[in-house]
């Protein structure tokens, strides 16, 4: 089974964000949060569409060349992980551990290369769950990529609980996605979420997305503060 100890730096692209979080153009004219957006090229390729994308992230008090050597560190394992476990994805979109490998070191290079930049226009955000340092209210839309419900082992029901309170304070609408922990399996801290979330008043409910790597990965959490 597919298996880490510690959250670690591999970044996605702007396609898969799209699809992961059913990313429509209304949502792509709204304020955007990027929460533990780490080294995808999300943040790079949607300012270069227009778009006004915050990314917040513990990674981003390191600079570009502690954030390299942190990817190359993992990438290798990450990739022979896969390789091994290779019944716990879909190969479809993407086909191959070769290809996987092309398409998450194009990502993070994407990131590398605007990252210098991005601080100095506010766009990366040094910051973790369950604290950001943003006032309430200030997103339209916050998206969370494989880091909630992900880590369900490393991480408590109690720590996803007062972070998605967090993204719903800071945000009018909450994405969460993928809903399964590493080893393609459900999260257990999925309902305890809900539940508490509908307790404050928000809507909570799980939506089918037109992205699948993670065998059976792909349903989203939504939850629009009320």
């Amino acid at each position: 089974m597919f298996t880490l100890a510690d959250v670690v730096p591999w970044g996605r692209s702007y396609d898969e964000y799209r699809r992961m979080f059913a990313l429509g153009d209304v949502d792509l004219r709204r304020r955007v949060l990027g929460c533990a957006d780490g080294p995808a090229s999300f943040n790079a390729e949607a300012t270069g569409r227009g778009m006004r994308v915050t990314s917040v992230d513990p990674l981003y008090v390191c600079d570009a060349a502690q954030i390299r050597e942190r990817i190359d560190a993992t990438f290798g394992d990450m990739l022979a992980q896969t390789a091994r476990n290779r019944h716990e994805f879909v190969w479809g979109a993407i086909s191959s551990v070769e290809e996987l490998a092309s398409v998450r070191r194009v990502a993070m290079e994407t990131f590398l290369a605007d990252y210098d930049a991005g601080p100095r226009g506010g766009r990366y955000v040094g910051g973790a769950l369950p604290a950001l340092p943003f006032a309430d209210g200030t997103f339209d839309l916050a998206l969370c990529s494989h880091f909630l419900f992900l880590y369900s082992t490393q991480l408590s029901a109690e720590f996803h609980v007062a972070s998605v309170r967090e993204l719903a304070r800071v945000a009018h609408e909450v994405r969460i996605f993928p809903l399964l922990a590493l080893g393609a399996q459900p999260s257990a801290h999925v309902p305890v979420v809900m539940a508490a979330m509908r307790r404050a008043g928000h809507d909570a409910t799980i939506e089918t997305v037109p992205y699948e790597f993670q065998r059976g990965g792909n349903q989203m959490l939504r939850i629009v503060t009320r």
